[in-house]
């Protein structure tokens, strides 16, 4: 890649933004306030905003490998702290992709270093999902189905943090869990059914 095309890139961008709306930086120097925390995967094929069809300033994203939400990581704990307690968002979306590496990965048993620790929570979830992953005789609908609930164990971990909960009370936060389809560019809601979740943990996992 020829990193100078970044910032001709960039130019053309601007020229665009002010071609349509004059005030377009003044308005985006004034602050944010999006409705929606993203937290999604950090593959390269999977933009945020893009997918999504928002702008700058409407949602505010996180990505990791395989979109983790993992409680002793404090970059995801403080982005979802950032976003729920200062930014008062009201939506907080987990979204997953088929064809994720970091999930293909965990499924397999080589030793990946460093990887190691992170893949492990994935392999967390095919654990406790292991009647029904192994009764999927396809391996890529194994892999697909892994994706999927992957995105909803990270949704469950989500629901035990204080914040969420604290939000949920106070304002109805909900937490979504979403996958995109690389092979045809949708977005699939997985209709994470956030009060029933809430209401099984909740006699472990209650914060005040």
């Amino acid at each position: 890649m020829n990193l100078d095309r970044v910032f001709d890139n960039n130019e053309k961008w601007i020229e665009e933004k002010l071609k349509f709306d004059p005030d377009f930086f003044d308005e985006l120097g004034k602050g944010q306030n999006p409705e929606l925390l993203y937290i999604g995967c950090s593959d390269s094929r999977v933009t945020a905003e893009d997918l999504m069809g928002l702008g700058p300033g409407e949602v505010f994203v996180h990505r990791n490998i395989a979109n983790m939400v993992i409680s002793i990581d404090l970059n995801v704990m403080s982005v979802i702290d950032y976003a729920v307690e200062h930014l008062k968002v009201n939506h907080v979306v987990v979204c997953g992709h088929y064809a994720c590496g970091g999930v293909k990965a965990a499924m397999q048993s080589a030793d990946l270093g460093i990887l190691n620790p992170w893949l492990r929570s994935i392999r967390d979830v095919y654990r406790i999902h292991k009647n029904e992953l192994n009764s999927i005789e396809d391996e890529d609908k194994k892999y697909d189905r892994l994706v999927e609930l992957n995105v909803q164990e990270q949704c469950v971990n989500l629901i035990k943090t204080a914040s969420v909960q604290k939000a949920y009370r106070e304002r109805g936060l909900k937490v979504h869990g979403w996958v995109f389809d690389v092979h045809t560019g949708r977005l699939i809601d997985l209709k994470i059914r956030f009060e029933d979740i809430l209401k099984n943990i909740m006699e472990i996992y209650h914060l005040d």
